[in-house]
């Protein structure tokens, strides 16, 4: 081995300190350059074109309903989901399902060096709790399980494919595993009463204390000629166990009934006044070919459905010459800080899902949804008779996470060379809206690929759009493709969560060649510099397995969402395998993170008996949280 002569070895300090120097100068100008677009995406903005009142045609549609279920969840007789099966991916246009790209060559030794020299000194905390949720030993033997779930002041309920269970905050069941067939039972004349499909979605309305439980249901399979319905299940209480619910079914296109509603997705916005909507997006394909025919999003009146009254439905249906290339609209929620102000119209956005792979993107397709239930003909969605949007958001470009020959499913697994899907064209649910009582902003995420031909793992691109005045802006306040210095895992999956105090966490799925899919978070804190998951990343559950089938479905999708108890407690759910298998899934549900408060914040709070004050472990010493007793 050849040594290092002194003068080599001074050479190569004084070549650091050189390079040091200028990445200390290109660090400064990239942050004046960041400053400088933070102010213009705040003063450049983009409202777009808002249709007047009265000048689009939506459907009225009468939801069937309600029907009262009285019962105890407890008590419910069981109805077993469907048999086995493998969900279908339907998508925009049709992506391919062959062999994955191969890696680029690169230096082994070369990538150690690199990511010892960059690794972060992490100071993301561990999880605050993890506990196990449904599996498909309990509830199917189906793929995926589209874990999904939310949190309230004394319960989490967590929905999978075809049933849901309800634990307390510690993580004890106190339910049985429920399937939607046991559930919406009593909507006999639908396929809610014994056909239920899954797709599940399930979430806390924290301004009602009440909480929302959907899934699709057709009989048969796919294909198949419906009729295709949303089942909606609203709690009666605030106890989602016996406190009992009101059962809804929603056609997807009542007039088209061979047409389904695929992916279906929700959120609470508190416009109209006074008692707001609950938004569902669906993406609609028609049933016998499967071919994709448009987007369909829905207001549904909360307050009839609050109190268990007959309840419509203002609805769109977005054909593909208001889509273009995109799909799976996302509507905005809003959970933490302040509620929209009055008057604010529901907001959705979506990304291009191009026919081929490696297209650069570099827009967030935006639009308006105003929603009159008094005059549902005042309802408007986009612009003109095919709804396009009313405005366009400039983005630094990204790849979606497909690619032409393997579709989504790219992302590598250890000691398989079975891979798993990413589901990267698309926005993932929920999309946050906060206001701070000055300041409006919209938060999303979505997966991308990190090079043209996606053979370097995937990573987690996320946004904060400002949208003060109800106006769509003209590019992000903050954007980044979040990678953890390119350390070599895959990351696909996200969801985003906004607390009160504007601190944000991002939980997925993670993965490689040389471990396990497992499930992550990363997040910063709102004095953290701009477009940076500052407080970098932490591990909520290591998988123990991979899954060993070539159909690669995996997800649909996790939740990160914000604790209603105290407004700054991150609790996630996600997937993993316990041993290397085919369809034998888990699911973890985790409270990961609690972003403390700011010390100007904390002394405004009023004074308790018995106020401990602590520094919370992992945090920066500049972060203090208060604990009450």
């Amino acid at each position: 081995m050849k040594k290092k002569s002194t003068s080599q070895s001074a050479f190569f300090n004084l070549r650091i300190l050189t390079a040091s120097v200028f990445c200390l100068l290109g660090i400064a100008v990239a942050m004046f350059a960041q400053g400088n677009r933070t102010k213009q995406a705040q003063t450049n903005r983009s409202s777009g074109a808002q249709d007047a009142p009265g000048t689009q045609r939506p459907d009225v549609v009468q939801m069937v309903g309600p029907v009262r279920l009285d019962q105890d969840l407890r008590n419910l007789p069981y109805v077993p989901p469907k048999e086995e099966f493998e969900e279908r991916v339907l998508t925009r246009y049709p992506h391919g399902t062959g062999a994955p790209p191969l890696a680029a060559p690169s230096s082994p030794w070369l990538q150690k060096l690199i990511k010892g020299l960059w690794r972060p000194t992490p100071t993301m905390p561990g999880p605050l709790l993890t506990f196990e949720g449904e599996s498909a030993a309990e509830a199917c033997a189906c793929a995926p399980p589209d874990s999904d779930g939310d949190v309230g002041p004394n319960h989490y309920i967590e929905a999978i494919n075809v049933a849901f269970r309800v634990f307390d905050k510690s993580g004890t069941p106190l339910t049985p595993v429920t399937t939607y067939n046991s559930l919406f039972a009593p909507l006999t004349g639908t396929p809610c009463s014994a056909n239920n499909n899954g797709d599940p979605f399930v979430f806390y309305d924290h301004v009602a204390d009440r909480w929302v439980i959907s899934d699709f249901a057709f009989p048969g399979g796919l294909p198949g000629s419906g009729p295709f319905f949303q089942c909606i299940a609203v709690s009666q209480t605030n106890d989602p166990v016996s406190g009992g619910w009101f059962l809804y079914a929603l056609q997807h296109e009542p007039t088209q009934v061979t047409w389904i509603g695929d992916y279906p997705k929700m959120a609470l916005w508190s416009d109209p006044q006074p008692d707001g909507a609950y938004h569902l997006t669906v993406n609609l394909f028609d049933g016998p070919t499967l071919a994709f025919e448009g987007v369909r999003a829905f207001a549904l009146d909360r307050g009839s459905m609050l109190n268990g009254d007959p309840a419509n439905a203002i609805g769109f249906t977005v054909p593909i010459a208001g889509v273009g290339d995109s799909y799976s609209f996302v509507a905005a929620n809003f959970r933490a800080a302040n509620p929209p102000p009055a008057g604010r119209d529901e907001m959705l956005l979506a990304i291009d899902s191009p026919a081929n792979g490696g297209v650069t993107l570099t827009q967030v397709h935006a639009r308006f949804f105003h929603v009159d239930f008094v005059t549902p003909a005042n309802s408007t969605l986009g612009v003109g008779a095919n709804h396009t949007p009313n405005a366009e958001i400039a983005v630094n470009g990204f790849i979606d996470a497909f690619t032409n020959g393997a579709g989504f499913t790219v992302v590598p697994q250890q000691g398989t060379a079975d891979r798993i899907q990413t589901l990267g064209d698309k926005i993932m649910t929920p999309m946050v809206y906060r206001f701070d009582g000055a300041n409006e902003s919209l938060w999303t995420s979505n997966t991308v690929c990190t090079d043209a031909a996606c053979t370097q793992p995937t990573g987690i691109r996320w946004y904060q759009f400002d949208v003060t005045g109800g106006n769509f802006p003209a590019t992000p306040v903050q954007q980044q493709t979040w990678t953890n210095n390119d350390d070599g895992l895959y990351r696909f999956m996200s969801s985003i969560a906004v607390d009160n105090a504007g601190n944000t966490a991002i939980g997925y799925a993670t993965s490689s060649s040389t471990a396990f899919p497992g499930i992550r978070y990363a997040g910063r804190l709102s004095s953290d510099p701009p477009s940076n998951l500052g407080q970098g990343e932490a591990t909520m559950f290591t998988g123990a397995g991979s899954q060993t089938d070539t159909n690669g479905r995996w997800g649909d999708y996790s939740y990160t969402a914000v604790d209603p108890a105290d407004g700054m407690t991150f609790w996630t759910v996600g997937e993993y395998y316990a041993n290397t298998s085919a369809f034998n899934w888990h699911t973890r549900i985790g409270k990961e993170w609690a972003a403390a408060a700011p010390i100007r914040q904390a002394t405004s709070l009023p004074i308790r008996s018995s106020m401990i004050l602590a520094l919370t472990p992992g945090l920066p010493s500049r972060r203090l949280t208060l604990i009450f007793r």
